[in-house]
């Protein structure tokens, strides 16, 4: 079955009585959830929509959104995530864009969405799951998954935007199909008995195929997390049992930090992506929590994972594993040639995992997949095992008075200084050099440690032209929806 939903089918017909979604005292089995997502599909059919129309979703973590999720891929529809928090103008655009022809959004949201569909003369019902669950049970269920090719489209998935507006990644079925089967089987290695945290945002790729799309397949029970929060966090692995936790750096290092004598000890694998995790809380999580991290590295254009550390084979703090199954990456040059070894160059990637393109924009599909390959803007390396390191982005690196500075590795050396949380290293205009390495920092809860001290730590540790000519103290980073610091919020100061 080439639709991404068959995964649910074939999981309640194996299991229908086992839990798939947890939330608090709120317990969905598969049976339920197939039932759920086959009458939403009869909805949507009822109600006009065609395959390969859009769908919008503007949910957070709640059953609901996977029920709608699976319903709108069973009827042949599009679904194109959107997260809750978008103002109108942003919910006009993604909706305008994609041509969506209808928005669910949830009832709790402040009303942006509706405002935004409003605006773009698109179809709005909030989403509230009394109201739904009795909407659901006056429609006859669709009786069969709709029948799609594996290169169609399933999902329209929204780029950050951190360069302009942004842009709708085409992912396929068979694309999503593919990373699922290698998330849950060969990285993951999920049963029927697994219990996965699922605080990743769902409307975001690494949340829908890793933790919810992987979970479904292999039947394992997803517990719903709706806000990312330390403690909530750690009850919820104590009191579900989870045996699989998946976050991004920011999530690691705000564990790592967070007071707690909770007993995690039914972990057995966590996953990290997203971002390059530092090698300091790496290590510092597995030390305090006794849970191996396994870290990789994808893209919201590759559905999402490219490499991974496997388990089956060693793992190496810092590195982002190797390939993926049936997917190649490569190190270019600006030429578009291969580096020689040991240099760095643009990790690009070929495999049925990468988008067929951005949403009605060829010439920013072909400008980044030129040649086949796609280009990721992510500057690595490959050691002499073929395993590869981040360096940093392309656009981040910064030149200063004509060297190169990757302000990864400056982070790297932040964090490794006890008083420090977080880390964010950005260059800055200089008049003669052209920039200067200034780093924001976050400091651990009760840490003192002045910019100075800060600064001349590193500067013992990395070249001269390397270490941060100015350090702030503050109180926080300004983080994406998944988690990630968002650099190109932070303001610092001219020289």
């Amino acid at each position: 079955m080439a639709n991404l939903a068959g995964f649910l089918v074939e999981t309640a017909r194996r299991q229908p009585e086992r839990p798939a979604l947890r939330l608090g005292e709120r317990v969905v089995s598969y049976a339920e959830l197939d039932e759920h997502s086959a009458r939403f599909a009869g909805l949507l059919r009822a109600e006009g929509v065609q395959p390969g129309d859009r769908v919008a979703l503007m949910l957070p973590n709640v059953p609901e959104f996977v029920v709608l999720y699976y319903g709108v891929l069973r009827a042949g529809a599009v679904v194109v995530p959107m997260n809750p928090l978008l103002k109108t103008r942003e919910t006009e655009y993604h909706l305008a864009d994609s041509g969506a022809v209808w928005l669910f959004e949830w009832h709790q949201a402040p009303g942006e969405g509706a405002k935004g569909a409003a605006a773009a003369g698109v179809r709005h019902t909030a989403v509230e799951p009394t109201e739904l669950a009795a909407t659901l049970a006056a429609h006859e269920p669709l009786p069969e998954v709709a029948g799609t090719d594996g290169e169609d489209m399933a999902v329209l998935l929204y780029t950050s935007g951190t360069t302009g507006r942004p842009k709708g990644a085409v992912l396929t079925h068979a694309g999503l199909r593919h990373n699922t089967e290698v998330n849950s089987i060969q990285i993951q290695r999920m049963t029927p008995e697994d219990v996965v945290v699922g605080c990743l945002p769902l409307f975001h790729i690494f949340g829908q195929i890793c933790t919810m799309s992987a979970a479904v397949r292999s039947g394992a029970s997803l517990v719903l997390i709706p806000r990312f929060d330390p403690q909530t966090v750690l009850e919820a692995i104590t009191r579900e049992r989870a045996t699989v936790f998946e976050g991004v750096p920011t999530m690691y290092a705000a564990l790592l930090q967070h007071p707690s004598d909770t007993d995690v000890s039914t972990l057995r694998m966590c996953i990290s992506g997203g971002a390059s995790l530092p090698v300091g809380i790496l290590h510092g999580f597995e030390q305090r929590f006794g849970c191996p991290v396994l870290e990789g590295f994808g893209m919201s254009e590759t559905s999402p994972v490219v490499t991974f550390n496997h388990p089956d084979r060693p793992r190496k703090a810092g590195s982002i594993g190797t390939p993926i199954q049936d997917v190649e990456v490569r190190l270019l040059d600006d030429k578009g040639q291969d580096v020689a070894p040991g240099e760095i160059g643009e990790l690009a990637v070929r495999g049925p995992n990468v988008m067929k393109g951005y949403w009605n924009r060829p010439e920013e599909t072909a400008a980044a997949i030129p040649d086949g390959w796609l280009r990721s803007g992510d500057l690595a390396q490959v050691d002499e095992d073929g395993y590869l390191y981040i360096v940093d982005r392309k656009k981040d690196m910064i030149i200063c008075g004509g060297y190169n500075v990757y302000p990864r590795e400056i982070e790297e050396v932040l964090h490794e200084h006890p008083a420090v949380a977080l880390a964010a290293v950005l260059g800055i205009p200089h008049p003669e050099l052209g920039e200067q390495v200034a780093a924001m920092v976050v400091l651990r809860p009760a840490a003192q440690a002045t910019p100075y001290e800060l600064r001349q730590y590193v500067k013992e540790r990395v070249a001269a032209y390397k270490y941060p000519r100015h350090v702030l103290v503050v109180d926080k980073l300004p983080l994406g929806p998944s988690g990630k610091i968002l650099k190109r919020e932070i303001i610092l100061p001219t020289v």
